[in-house]
């Protein structure tokens, strides 16, 4: 059995640094409260370009670091080069799968979490326009943008969902500027909510629906208060659950590689109800996304995956 005595964590950042109000955010505040409870610190890094991800997988084995939580996609390569070069060393990712027996995968069902925001505006939307700005385009992103478009049909049939992308490469997840301009273009075509799957770039998307007086959804950790009246909700996976429990479950001795996928039924995913959003909320608006995450956490609605069929039913 490991003991926490004998562990090392290590938190690897992705691109956009560790408080990006989002992704790395989340992942930073899961290793500090295991750190709190626990009593054991843990070691950080956050790169400047995707050349760095190697070398610093094999800085942080060399040292002695174990577990070695990795956050993003983006890893994978890295990951799959590096981990069978240490063995011993237990390393986890986080949004990417990687079939290896030191390596520990955790995904996100992002697509019934973009559902149930979808959902919400579906129900809310009052001009019949709902937005969608991704961050990168790929198909995790398309994932989320299949997931919003057919939750907001589903509650909402007749409506109209506009979409963008921010940009190819990975820049596209810290250009708030350009996530502002995007958000802009979607209200002035008639979206008055707009979700953003776009890492720090939904800063910017946020800040467009405080300057045109509409609603913007946000996502990776509670966004709610950053610009309250305005942050309709906040789609939420459970980074920091993530972080925290594979760093505990080292620390404990149950720790297990393979691969573990989170949704609405885990509690992995859910949208967030605070005193920032509330406001915006009918008791019935509540009780039908409720509704609606019951029926997928039951099975009754199947939501489409953008990644298994390369196309959206929706569209």
């Amino acid at each position: 059995m490991t003991f926490a005595a004998d562990i090392k964590p290590a938190l690897l950042y992705d691109l956009g640094g560790k408080y990006d109000h989002s992704f790395n955010e989340s992942a930073f505040n899961g290793a500090e409260k295991f750190k709190k409870e626990k009593g054991i610190s843990f070691s950080e890094f956050e790169p400047s370009n995707d050349a760095q991800r190697e070398q610093a997988l094999r800085t942080f084995a060399q040292r002695g670091a174990d577990p070695i939580v990795t956050v993003g996609f983006t890893w994978a390569l890295a990951l799959e080069k590096i981990a069978p070069q240490y063995p011993k060393t237990r390393f986890v990712t986080i949004d990417n799968t990687v079939d290896l027996p030191n390596v520990k995968s955790i995904e996100f069902r992002y697509n019934e979490l973009a559902f149930l925001v979808g959902a919400l505006a579906g129900i809310k939307t009052k001009t019949g326009t709902v937005g969608f700005v991704g961050g990168m385009d790929i198909p995790l992103i398309r994932d989320y943008e299949c997931g919003y478009e057919t939750g907001a049909r589903h509650t909402n049939p007749k409506v109209t969902v506009l979409q963008n992308m921010t940009g190819t490469t990975p820049s596209a997840w810290t250009d708030p500027a350009r996530g502002r301009e995007l958000a802009l273009g979607q209200f002035d075509r008639g979206a008055d909510i707009i979700f953003g799957a776009a890492g720090g770039t939904t800063m910017g998307i946020l800040q467009a629906a405080a300057d045109a007086n509409k609603l913007a959804i946000g996502v990776d950790s509670n966004q709610n208060g950053i610009h309250p009246g305005h942050v309709l909700t906040s789609a939420m996976s459970a980074t920091d659950v993530a972080v925290y429990t594979a760093f505990s479950d080292a620390a404990d001795g149950t720790w297990k590689a393979g691969a573990t996928s989170l949704g609405v039924k885990e509690g992995g995913v859910n949208w967030v109800i605070d005193e920032n959003n509330r406001p915006l909320l009918t008791d019935d608006d509540i009780a039908k996304v409720d509704a609606v995450k019951a029926d997928i956490a039951s099975g009754k609605v199947k939501v489409p995956e953008y990644t298994e069929t390369n196309s959206c039913p929706a569209g």
